[in-house]
């Protein structure tokens, strides 16, 4: 049962952020400049030593498994955040299964505040339907904003061919929205090099990227892609929306989805 359902909400984990704002900034801004071409291991090696237990890795459990994977080589039993938005495929349920099962990471399952059906009596029922900005605001950016709080770094799988709006991210940078350091170590990597390095490693990937599903959320709003389409273009299908808000910055806005 969602913790939600029972009336509470887990409190975040993670250490509590030990440095200031200030000191987090300048950090992320000699790192990424250092880190400008730097690799994945490297990255994340420093990660590791500067932030110890304050950092923590987002996971959507598609093709990005390869980052925990990653991470925990430096940092094993690192904190993988994985959003129960209550929507999710089988099969995406079933690769956070594998993945808490073959790998040295402690995955920290992070609920929203309602259950689906708490939402669907508040907003009433297929929110996703007519407002998914808010539905994505409810089920995913207030929930990862409230867990992220305790850390003083994330790990995303960001890559800069996922979308136009992607295109130069960095591999470490400045999250002004979250006031943390944002690290995204497979930025440049192409999709073949990720399914390439999780084939190799034995780590698992969820099962709809072989189906023609690159970009995978939760179910009611993702579809498969055709050939030569975008990869994001099964993503709120229909709408010019292609972020659910969670890397979504004054630098990186999103089109209006309405």
């Amino acid at each position: 049962m969602e913790p939600s359902a029972l009336g509470v909400v887990p409190a975040p984990h993670g250490p509590g952020r030990r440095r200031s704002p200030a000191e987090l900034e300048a950090l992320a801004r000699e790192a990424s400049v250092r880190f400008a071409d730097a690799s994945a291991d490297e990255v994340l090696a420093w990660a590791s030593e500067t932030f110890s237990d304050a950092l923590a890795v987002a996971c959507s459990m598609a093709a990005d498994t390869v980052v925990p994977h990653l991470a925990a080589r430096h940092r094993p039993g690192v904190d993988v955040l994985f959003l129960q938005t209550g929507y999710h495929f089988p099969e995406t349920i079933g690769t956070r299964d594998a993945l808490e099962a073959t790998s040295d990471v402690t995955i920290v399952d992070v609920w929203p505040v309602q259950t689906v059906a708490e939402q669907d009596a508040t907003f009433g029922a297929q929110l996703h339907d007519r407002d998914a900005r808010q539905c994505c605001g409810l089920r995913k950016v207030e929930p990862i904003n409230r867990e992220l709080a305790s850390y003083e770094a994330w790990v995303t799988g960001l890559r800069r061919e996922d979308s136009p709006l992607r295109a130069d991210t960095p591999l470490v940078e400045w999250d002004t929205a979250h006031q943390m350091v944002k690290i995204n170590p497979i930025a440049a990597w192409t999709h073949d090099e990720v399914l390439d390095h999780a084939a190799a490693h034995g780590v698992p990937v969820n099962l709809l990227l072989a189906e023609g599903y690159p970009s995978i959320g939760c179910a009611p709003c993702t579809r498969p892609v055709a050939p030569g389409e975008d990869p994001r273009a099964g993503r709120w299908a229909g709408l010019a929306k292609t972020e659910c808000g969670l890397h979504v910055t004054t630098t990186h806005p999103e089109e209006d989805p309405k």
